[in-house]
Formats: structure tokens, C-alpha cells, sequence
């Protein structure tokens, strides 16, 4: 189960992500930047750590996560495809991920509700 979070401390704006499961997992976000979709990644978060994968400000309503476990694994059902790369990566667009050299993955979709910090926790029955 996902459980999602907002909150509304005016201390920090940002996206955070937190594993709550036994596993390391490795993310990747996905937003629109000025107009266009763009997909930034990998973070790596341990057992029990949290990553603010955003920092500031969010400018957008709906935040796409990508998250795999240590063998590449996705861990989340999602169904808006967006790209990603092997390594450490900033993509701008979503469509012909194959063509332009990257691969094709399903992000979940996450409704911030428009606040200014939002945490999405990962627990270990989103593992399957």
C-alpha cells in the first residue's frame, strides 16, 4: 500500500520521497517544466531514508514517480510512460524514449493537491 502525504509546513517546499520497505530502491521523477515533460533521475534511497527528489517550490500540481528495487524491478504500477536512462539522467520529452536512446517506463502519478510539500512513502507491500 502507498501512502501518500501532504503537508503543510511552510518551513520547506519541496517532494520527498520515503522507503519504508526492506529494500534499497532507486527512483526517478517525472514533471512539466515549462510546458514540456521532463524526467530526472536516479535517486538511490535505503531502508528507512527519505530523498527530497524536489527542492523548493512545487510548480506542479501532479509529480510522475518511477521507482525500482536494486535488481530494476519497478515497484509501483504506473501508468503515464515517460523515459528514463541507465545512469544518472535529465530527459526533456516523453515520447519516442527508444528512438532517441532511452527506454520507455511507467510512472505512477501523484496528486500533490497543489500544496507546498508533499512525501510519498513507500511501505513494503508495494513491493511485489
Amino acid at each position: 500500500m502507498i501512502l501518500l502525504m501532504g503537508l503543510t509546513f511552510s518551513a520547506r517546499a519541496e517532494f520527498s520521497i520515503c522507503n519504508q520497505s526492506f529494500d534499497v530502491v532507486n527512483v526517478a521523477i517525472g514533471q512539466d517544466v515549462g510546458g514540456e515533460f521532463e524526467t530526472e533521475g536516479w535517486w538511490t534511497i535505503g531502508t528507512n531514508q527519505c530523498a527530497s527528489v524536489i527542492k523548493g517550490e512545487l510548480f506542479n500540481r501532479y509529480i510522475y514517480v518511477y521507482a525500482t528495487d536494486v535488481f530494476g524491478q519497478p515497484i509501483l504500477d504506473g501508468l503515464t510512460d515517460m523515459c528514463i536512462g541507465p545512469k544518472r539522467f535529465t530527459i526533456t520529452g516523453i515520447d519516442d524514449c527508444w528512438q532517441r536512446g532511452y527506454q520507455a517506463a511507467g510512472f505512477f502519478e501523484v496528486d500533490t493537491k497543489e500544496v507546498e510539500r508533499w512525501t510519498l512513502f513507500l511501505s513494503p507491500s508495494d513491493f511485489n
